[in-house]
């Protein structure tokens, strides 16, 4: 991995790891709160590598912008990632969490 992008995963995981237990956030706030607005595709692709940097990371925790479930695959079985969630006491129906924005937290709010 290049040095840079190698830089914007770790500079990722370090949001991730600060998700508080039962809160979720999405890949475009992430990207927001690190200056590059446009990179939550990017901000995809450092959650899908997180399981090689850190298994205990709550990278399920990390969720798109309407609150799916679009990550789920990257968890070695599909309905992990929902569980992990409701182990948390986020209701998830049909792959999206039930009452989104009571369950988002904004990194540019809680870290600014």
């Amino acid at each position: 991995m290049p040095p840079i992008q190698q830089s914007f995963f770790l500079r990722v995981y370090d949001v991730v790891k600060q998700i508080p237990f039962g809160r979720v956030t999405s890949y475009g706030a992430i990207a927001t709160y690190l200056g590059s607005k446009g990179s939550s595709r990017m901000v995809g692709w450092a959650m899908n590598h997180s399981h090689t940097y850190d298994p205990s990371l709550p990278a399920h925790r990390v969720v798109n912008r309407n609150g799916m479930l679009t990550g789920k695959h990257h968890f070695g079985m599909p309905e992990l990632m929902q569980q992990l969630l409701e182990n948390e006491g986020i209701k998830v129906v049909d792959d999206c969490i039930q009452n989104f924005s009571s369950h988002f937290w904004d990194p540019l709010i809680e870290l600014s």
